[in-house]
């Protein structure tokens, strides 16, 4: 189904029927500037709702009610938006470090009233010791060993780290098994979702503590030192 049809009608199985306005509204921002910026390729637009808005939305099955939610590397806002239309009664953290895409971010935040939408510029480890989320998720950022240095810092001693992946997340997870030990992490756990409602269905890795009374706060790895915040570049705050 293509963005000029309008919302595809799975939509409605993932957005409040209240919301539905908002995610189109959203696809029609994909398509444009997000385009024109370079945030979303051309080919990309015939297929932005199952392929990228429904993708994300149904991330939001592994999310509990009421947390905050940091999405690193958000880019054009996948998943963090879309989560921010879906589940209103999440408190989402955007952190982006390239301004053409937190500009981008904003705008869309502010034209689409998501008061529960904050945009941070920087890296992630920029606010690593600074701040600390129930849930931080992103979406083609790192493997994930990577990932788990990038993530883990802004997990709370409760959270979890939940991360959209591919179909080769099993072998990322044995290549991440020193990391994960070195961490003192939980086994991972994979889901699939959106399997009533995509195409080709989402795969997502939860990654928790594993003895979240152990955690020390912020979090390092076991052997490691604390490492200095140092400035972090804080472009907008919302909410």
């Amino acid at each position: 189904m293509s963005e000029e049809e309008g919302v595809d009608p799975r939509a409605a199985k993932v957005f409040p029927a209240d919301r539905l306005e908002l995610a189109e509204k959203y696809a029609a921002w994909l398509a444009d500037a997000g385009v024109v910026r370079g945030l979303i390729g051309p080919r990309e637009v015939p297929r932005l709702w199952d392929r990228h808005i429904l993708n994300c939305a149904v991330l939001g099955e592994v999310i509990p009610h009421g947390v905050t939610v940091a999405d690193i590397g958000s880019g054009a806002g996948l998943p963090g938006i879309v989560l921010a239309i879906a589940r209103p009664d999440l408190q989402i953290t955007l952190i982006e470090p390239l301004l053409r895409r937190t500009t981008f971010l904003e705008e869309v935040s502010e034209d689409l009233g998501l008061d529960n939408v904050t945009v941070l510029r920087g890296r992630a480890d920029a606010f690593h010791g600074e701040l600390g989320f129930d849930v931080v998720t992103s979406r083609a950022v790192a493997g994930l060993e990577k990932l788990l240095d990038w993530s883990l810092p802004l997990v709370v001693p409760t959270g979890a780290l939940v991360a959209m992946k591919g179909s080769s997340i099993e072998r990322e997870i044995e290549e991440a098994a020193p990391a994960l030990k070195k961490w003192g992490c939980a086994p991972p756990t994979v889901s699939e979702l959106g399997v009533d409602v995509l195409e080709t269905t989402t795969v997502a890795v939860r990654v928790v503590w594993s003895d979240p009374a152990r955690v020390d706060w912020p979090p390092v790895p076991k052997g490691g030192q604390k490492r200095s915040t140092g400035g972090s570049r804080k472009k907008k705050r919302r909410g």
